[in-house]
Formats: C-alpha cells, sequence, structure tokens
C-alpha cells in the first residue's frame, strides 16, 4: 500500500470532485432537512466493524449517495435560512484542498516558516476589509490568529484577561472576578467563563429590550458594573455583540467603551472576532480573532518545552520575537494550515467580490422584510440587521391570545420545514416565538427568498385556518 502515491491522489481526488460537481448542481432537488428520520438509521445500513481489505473510491463514493445524503441537512442548499448559513465556495474547496493536501502542522515558526507568515498576511488583510483600527494588525503593533471558531476565541481571551487581573490581584481572587454581556449574548460566552474557572454566579447576562432593539445600552452596563464594585467584586470582562444570533441584536460598542473607569481597556476593544466561514465564502473551519496586546494573550497560553524550541531571536526594531509561534495563541498545541484556505478565497474573489457576495444577501432580506410588512397576517418583531428577518403570525390572526399565537407560529415552521422545500429555525424574545429568516447562502438568490415567502404565505393559509376552526368550535 502506498497512501501518497501520486496516481491513486489524482484518481481519487477526481472522482470526488466529479461527485460534489454533480451534487452542487443537484442540491436543489434535495429537502433541505432530512424529514422522518429516527435516530440510530445509520448505525443500521452500515457494517458492524472497518472492512478487512479496502475498496475502491468508486464504491466508498455510492454509499455516500445512497446512505449519506438521504441523512444529511442540506446546508449549502438555496433554500437554507437556518441558524447563520455556513458558506462554501469553489475558492474555499480548493484552498481546503491545498491545506489538507500539504497537510503541514505549523504550530511553530519552524515546523513550516511560510504557513505561518502567510497567516500574519491574511488576517491583516482581513482586518483592513473590516475596517479594524490599525492597533488590531501585526503591522500597528497587535495580531491575529486563525481558529477553529469563536468559540475557542472566547476561551482564549477569557483566559488571558483572567490571567491579567489574577497576576495583580492574586489566585485566590478568581472567586471574585465578574464577567459581562447581553442576555441575547451567543452561548459559548457562558461556556467559555466556566471553562476558565469563572463562578456561574459571577456572570451578568444582562437583560435587553425592545427600546434598545435588544442590544447592550451603556446605561445597563454602567448599572450592573456599579453593583458589583460596590460589593468588592471586580469586573474583568465585557464581551459586547454586533449581530447577535437569535435576533442580530447590535450592543452600542461604542457606548459601552465609555466605561473606563471599571473596565480596563474597554475605550477600545482587547479583542475581535469573526467568522469567515459564516459569511466570507470560506469552507469550514475559519474563524479570525484579533488581539491588541499580543503578549497579554501569549503569556496566558504559551508553553515551551525543549523540543518545540524556536531559535529565531528578537526583531531588533520591535524587541518582539521575529517570528510567530501560533501555538502559543490558541488552547491546542496541533493546528491547521488554514490560512492558505483564506488567502485562495481572497485572491479568487477579491475584496469587490466579498462585497458584492454580502450587498446580495442584504438586498434580498431587506425585500423579504418588506414583504412580511406588507402582509396584514405577519409582523416584523424586529427592524431587519444585516441579512436576518425576525417575524411572526400576529397575534390578532388568533384571536389575540398569546399561547394561541406562539402556537401557530411553531405550527407554521413545523410545517415550511416539513415540506423539505426550505429549512428555519425559531427564537424567542419577550416570551413570543418568532421565525428567524438568515440569508446567506452561497447559491441562495433573490428567486429562493420569493419562493420561501410564497411558500409561508400558504402554510399561514392552513395554519391560520386551523385555528380558526378550532375557534369557532369552542
Amino acid at each position: 500500500m502506498q497512501p501518497l502515491d501520486p496516481e491513486a491522489l489524482a484518481g481519487d481526488s477526481n472522482a470526488v470532485m466529479d461527485f460534489l460537481a454533480e451534487y452542487y448542481r443537484d442540491v436543489d432537488k434535495y429537502p433541505v432537512r432530512a424529514a422522518n428520520l429516527e435516530p440510530g438509521r445509520l448505525r443500521e445500513l452500515l457494517p458492524k466493524a472497518a472492512p478487512e481489505v479496502g475498496e475502491p473510491m468508486e464504491e466508498v463514493l455510492e454509499d455516500v449517495r445512497r446512505d449519506i445524503l438521504p441523512g444529511l441537512t442540506h446546508w449549502q442548499s438555496p433554500r437554507f435560512f437556518a441558524y447563520f448559513p455556513m458558506n462554501a465556495s469553489a475558492a474555499g474547496l480548493a484552498g481546503e484542498m491545498l491545506s489538507v493536501g500539504l497537510n503541514v502542522v505549523p504550530f511553530v515558526w519552524a515546523a513550516s516558516p511560510a504557513a505561518a507568515e502567510l497567516e500574519t498576511v491574511v488576517v491583516d488583510w482581513m482586518a483592513q476589509l473590516l475596517g479594524l483600527p490599525r492597533r488590531f494588525m501585526f503591522s500597528g503593533g497587535g495580531g491575529g490568529v486563525l481558529q477553529g471558531s469563536t468559540c475557542e476565541a472566547v476561551v482564549c481571551t477569557l483566559a488571558a484577561a483572567r490571567d491579567r487581573q489574577l497576576a495583580r490581584l492574586g489566585h485566590e481572587a478568581i472567586t471574585r472576578l465578574v464577567v459581562y454581556s447581553s442576555d441575547q449574548t451567543h452561548a459559548t460566552f457562558q461556556k467559555g467563563a466556566r471553562l476558565v474557572g469563572i463562578p456561574p454566579s459571577n456572570f451578568r447576562a444582562i437583560p435587553t429590550s425592545a427600546a434598545s432593539g435588544y442590544g447592550l445600552t451603556a446605561d445597563a452596563v454602567r448599572a450592573a458594573v456599579d453593583r458589583d464594585v460596590a460589593l468588592g467584586l471586580v469586573p474583568l470582562y465585557l464581551c459586547a455583540t454586533v449581530g447577535t444570533t437569535g435576533l442580530g441584536a447590535v450592543d452600542a460598542v461604542r457606548e459601552i467603551g465609555e466605561l473606563r473607569d471599571y473596565l480596563d481597556g474597554a475605550e477600545l476593544a482587547d479583542s475581535v472576532s469573526t467568522n469567515p466561514h459564516k459569511w466570507f465564502l470560506t469552507n469550514m473551519d475559519c474563524c479570525c480573532l484579533w488581539v491588541a496586546n499580543p503578549r497579554a494573550l501569549t503569556s496566558a497560553l504559551s508553553t515551551d518545552p525543549e523540543y518545540l524550541k524556536d531559535d529565531v531571536g528578537i526583531d531588533e526594531c520591535t524587541g518582539k520575537p521575529a517570528a510567530i509561534d501560533y501555538k502559543d495563541w490558541q488552547i491546542s498545541m496541533t493546528r491547521r494550515f488554514r490560512a492558505i484556505k483564506l488567502w485562495v478565497v481572497l485572491r479568487r474573489y477579491g475584496a469587490a467580490g466579498m462585497r458584492a457576495h454580502i450587498r446580495r444577501h442584504v438586498a434580498a432580506a431587506q425585500w423579504f422584510e418588506q414583504a412580511v410588512a406588507a402582509d396584514g397576517r405577519f409582523e416584523v418583531v424586529v427592524p431587519r440587521r444585516f441579512s436576518l428577518v425576525c417575524f411572526r403570525l400576529a397575534k390578532r390572526c388568533v384571536g389575540d391570545d398569546d399561547a394561541a399565537a406562539n402556537g401557530a407560529n411553531r405550527d407554521l415552521l413545523a410545517a415550511v420545514n416539513a415540506s423539505g422545500q426550505a429549512f428555519m429555525t425559531h427564537f424567542v424574545v419577550d416570551d413570543r416565538f418568532l421565525l428567524r429568516l438568515a440569508v446567506g447562502g452561497a447559491s441562495t438568490e433573490l428567486l429562493h427568498v420569493k419562493e420561501v415567502w410564497e411558500l409561508l404565505q400558504g402554510k399561514a393559509d392552513e395554519v391560520l385556518q386551523r385555528y380558526q376552526r378550532k375557534a369557532h368550535r369552542m
């Protein structure tokens, strides 16, 4: 057996590429979410043990076609509107192939110098594209790293903030550290706080309201911080979000940053994170984390065993190490060559292409919001942010009853998803069940958004008729 035989590599990869090309040609024909499948289905279809003798790639791919595809939710379907879409692209796939094909492990600079250096280039490119302050770029004294997800980025930055405070207060003070977010912040922040040792009682999920668009306000944060300081607690970390998962809410970052009396350095963020694998056409996984003070991050995460020592010296101009050892910028030691994937995407599509891609989705979501607002049976729950529209059947359509309204909206969502013609998810705010339409698929066009609106209107007719018949019987 020769696992990296060039002929076998070419043959297998060509077979896979042909399979994927066929899949993407037909992806719109699959039910977006597999319906009526019971847990354990696949285990019943597959052998009880791995094969003793290897099998041809053609047979493997046929099993994928027959057994795997029917059990998938098709995230790259143009009619996938759930969660936040995970973009894929031809360039992202090509970049991923280069990453896994070269299969280098750039945990220290010497392990793959070009891989480490390419990462410093692409994170600075991304910072420029997003308009981040220069202090987050390597060229401005900060720096960035590619992680697997913002979940990892949250843990890394929480650890850095924790260690910076405990170096001043002593390790026994960890029970006094308090972290803050809104009640709309992604649950991963609370998980990250637990992982770095913050007591659950010291996690503040600050309530938001419709008046602020469900975003954090400076007054609410100040009040929470004042209460904790009066109790002798130590404010550690404030997580602000631009586009929450449930509603797309935007925290008032500039106002919150004025609370420098209690939050060290918060007038300008210490770190920023975003996921190119969600809206930047970069196949899973790829998360950018930028920090203004790399030393604070690496002090919390660095390891220096003899077998990983890099003799790269110190840059005479900056006084910093002349090269980056990215093992000290993340949780795990081993890491993937993600930089080449993001680099290929940016090279192939350019800044103009990325902007056009995002603007197409925003315009489609804007059309959908207007269509919902024009239909008297529906209501837009919060003003659209970016390409997320949150809406529901209005309570007045089901007898002005809160429970009935929530039930009708649950039924509407279930009917849409059961049809296989679209897949959406929900959220609950102020005890109101709502539907989320997140426009962001790489292949999603205005046509698909118009189709899902027609589907919603038809299913709404069916649901409301059932509720009206029920009301007459009562």
